[in-house]
């Protein structure tokens, strides 16, 4: 993948603010690359989990978390940072209607 497309979705992810979620599909299209949510997935799966982009903000479009990032006791990292941000998750998802980051358009 070109640095260039990397640091595109990068960029976005980094405003996504706390408290809120966005899916791939989202970041993907408001980082000018429609259709290419899987593109934004392979840049999360190569992330350092210590970056201050808050990568675990971004979730699938069914509301669920990704079982990536664990840490050395099996708990999911993503998990865990979410509910620190106060996001409510159940059952493995996140209300979209409440948690998910409307861009608005003005």
């Amino acid at each position: 993948m070109s640095t260039e497309l990397y640091s595109q979705i990068l960029e976005v992810i980094a405003l996504v603010p706390f408290g809120k979620v966005a899916t791939y599909g989202q970041i993907a299209r408001l980082a000018g690359l429609p259709k290419h949510a899987r593109l934004v997935g392979y840049t999360l799966k190569n992330i350092d989990q210590a970056s201050d982009i808050p990568w675990h903000r971004i979730i699938n479009a069914q509301g669920k978390v990704s079982t990536y990032h664990l840490n050395q006791i099996g708990e999911n990292i993503q998990l865990n940072k979410l509910r620190e941000e106060g996001i409510v998750v159940l059952n493995g998802k996140i209300n979209l209607k409440k948690y998910q980051w409307l861009v608005s358009q003005s």
